[in-house]
């Protein structure tokens, strides 16, 4: 059967009536630079660079060709943004939240065991190669499952309890996966904003690849270009998601064209892009998107300058009054967008520490609630968000069909004399000069909360949690580091705490994978060792030794082979509480908006929307190859 209503593909016959007659319309409907390309005999015409079925996207406005779309970033490696913003994927979420073929012209799902993806007939990579099942087999027999290339094997979406699938490939535009057991993460993952890639362009990494060429040539090869080894400069060639190499052909609707290192980042249009308008025109509106390179604590002052056309990241929305002022000089518009992140901020005890009496006290639940106890939400939102925020855990928004008020407000009230009673209880009676409370080795509890390093937001809210915790006799230190250091440190067990935003999706329905809420990945601040464990199946980390952690393992597991809507919704409920009991993470506040400054000019962006990572992709969802400049 096919996968029902949320998984669609556009009728041939629609099709044809859309674009007017297909051919004819697409005569007339590419960029007048692509044009020029065509007439030059540079290019193929327009009707031989689509598919025979592109993806149709309506919009509120048909748009205009031309212009060049202003961004600015704060470091270098967020050239990857553009592959988010770009949101190209295989099946994607539209703004309804909801997923629909992209790349993919037709989704067929049996039982979700079996995943039939179906290709557009003649669709092309940037560089004119057909892009056919061949990407695909090449991804999964020559780089998932070659020991040099992925020495963990395939990816953990990939398996289920441990069993890869079978992966079929009947003939150049159909591609089928078949597990025994059910993938629910299958889908979503193809549509994440950090995409699981299951193909890749075959005939440019070939050349690359000891399979298809002579070994030691390659290792030269690589040496000279200072690599380790083929495989070292094979994976260094396929960075799709990275935007690091600007001569891997690609699907999204630009494509970088500036080696690293740079300041200022050019990305062209892809002539071989999927996607029309309505009138069979191909996108993007937009020529190109000029990325520069700033330091984000400058950012919301340049972007008050009118130096950037769509601006939300690094934005906060302590800057929206000085957004505000700018707008009157500009005349470019601020919005402030929706977020549904379980917290916009929140504190994760890093219970993989590796100091062991750090390590033994965050583990203890009744420390944890301590802490949440001491800090003040109220205040922090009053004085922060001037009271527009939700105060409470890090969990599901009230607008979830799985809230309930006890997963937002379990241990979230300010209550100095229980979070006293706490510490007390805990054995921490004996104080310093300074009325701090002494660890059991004798050390003061002081307590270094890291961050990113990359907005005040974080150090002002830090500020206020650090008076209210030193009435409890804990001290709070604030250390800033650059984003990979923070990561990294954290990944190794050096950090004691962080600050970071919450849950990524704060709306899910039951048929939602909850898996966020078990340790799952890495990149989880709260048990990144237990994460990594879980994604390398077992290879590197640490297996959990948490009873409550184990437990949201074995419950996320459940999910994935209940059976119906409502026994998804009681495991999603199990571990929602799970969360609120244990405390995992301190949520401060959620539902912050996020300041979005518009070029006037800029035609089709929503004047309010949803800001968000995942699902979102922030302006992914909303399809920026549609955004346009209007003339006036």
């Amino acid at each position: 059967m096919r996968l029902p209503a949320r998984v669609l593909c556009v009728p041939a016959a629609l099709l044809a009536t859309l674009l007017g007659g297909a051919s004819a319309a697409w005569a007339a409907g590419e960029a007048p630079e692509l044009a020029a390309r065509v007439a030059a005999g540079e290019l193929p015409p327009l009707a031989q660079r689509l598919p025979a079925s592109p993806r149709v996207v309506t919009m509120a406005q048909p748009g205009r060709y031309g212009g060049e779309l202003r961004l600015l970033m704060g470091r270098a490696k967020d050239v990857r943004m553009m592959t988010v913003y770009g949101y190209t994927r295989l099946i994607g979420y539209n703004s309804d939240l909801e997923l629909v073929p992209d790349l993919a012209e037709a989704v067929e799902v049996v039982g979700e065991r079996e995943f039939t993806i179906r290709l557009r007939a003649g669709h092309r990579w940037s560089d004119g190669a057909p892009f056919t099942s061949e990407d695909f087999r090449y991804w999964w027999q020559d780089v998932a499952g070659n020991s040099e290339l992925s020495p963990f094997g395939p990816p953990s979406q990939l398996l289920v309890d441990g069993e890869p699938p079978r992966v079929e490939f009947p003939d150049a535009l159909t591609v089928r996966y078949t597990w025994s057991r059910p993938n629910p993460f299958f889908l979503t993952a193809l549509a994440a904003t950090h995409p699981l890639y299951i193909y890749a362009p075959a005939h440019y990494l070939e050349p690359a690849h000891a399979r298809y060429a002579d070994r030691e040539a390659l290792d030269a090869t690589a040496r000279a270009v200072g690599q380790r080894d083929w495989a070292s400069l094979h994976a260094n060639l396929f960075s799709p998601y990275k935007n690091l190499n600007p001569q891997l052909p690609a699907l999204d609707p630009w494509l970088v064209s500036t080696p690293a290192p740079s300041t200022r980042f050019v990305f062209e249009r892809n002539p071989y892009f999927h996607r029309v308008d309505a009138q069979g025109r191909q996108l993007p509106y937009i020529d190109r998107v000029v990325l520069s390179i700033a330091d984000g604590k400058l950012i919301p002052a340049k972007t008050g300058a009118g130096e950037s056309d769509l601006q939300a990241r690094h934005l906060s929305f302590s800057d929206f009054t000085f957004l505000k002022a700018a707008e009157k000089r500009t005349g470019n518009p601020v919005h402030l967008w929706r977020t549904t992140k379980g917290a916009h901020l929140a504190l994760f005890p890093n219970l993989n520490v590796t100091d062991p009496v750090w390590r033994k006290l965050l583990r203890d639940v009744r420390f944890r609630r301590a802490l949440s106890l001491a800090v003040d939400r109220r205040e922090i939102n009053q004085v922060i968000y001037y009271g527009l925020a939700v105060e409470g855990n890090n969990s599901v928004m009230r607008e979830c069909p799985l809230y309930e008020p006890r997963f937002r407000n379990a241990w979230a009230r300010y209550a100095p004399k229980e979070a006293n009673a706490l510490f007390d209880a805990l054995g921490l009676t004996t104080r310093d000069a300074r009325d701090i409370r002494l660890l059991p080795d004798g050390r003061p509890l002081e307590i270094i909360v890291e961050t990113a390093g990359e907005d005040t937001e974080q150090s002002d809210v830090l500020e206020l949690i650090e008076s209210s915790w030193r009435e409890v006799g804990v001290k709070l230190f604030t250390k800033p580091l650059q984003r990979e250091v923070f990561r990294n440190r954290i990944f190794s067990g050096a950090t004691v705490m962080s600050i970071w935003g919450g849950l990524e999706n704060g709306l899910p329905t039951p048929d939602m994978s909850p898996h966020e809420l078990a340790p799952t990945s890495q990149q989880q601040l709260q048990w990144p060792k237990w994460g990594q464990h879980f994604e390398t199946s077992g290879s590197v980390g640490e297996a959990p030794d948490m009873q409550a952690a184990e437990r949201l393992i074995s419950l996320n597991e459940q999910w994935r082979t209940a059976r119906g809507r409502e026994q998804r919704a009681d495991i999603w409920r199990e571990m929602l509480e799970i969360h609120s009991q244990q405390v995992f993470s301190i949520g401060i506040v959620s539902g912050v908006p996020q300041p979005v400054v518009v070029n006037a000019r800029l035609r089709n962006v929503p004047p309010d929307g949803i800001y968000n990572w995942e699902p979102g992709a922030h302006f992914g969802i909303y399809h920026p190859d549609t955004f346009w400049f209007d003339a006036q």
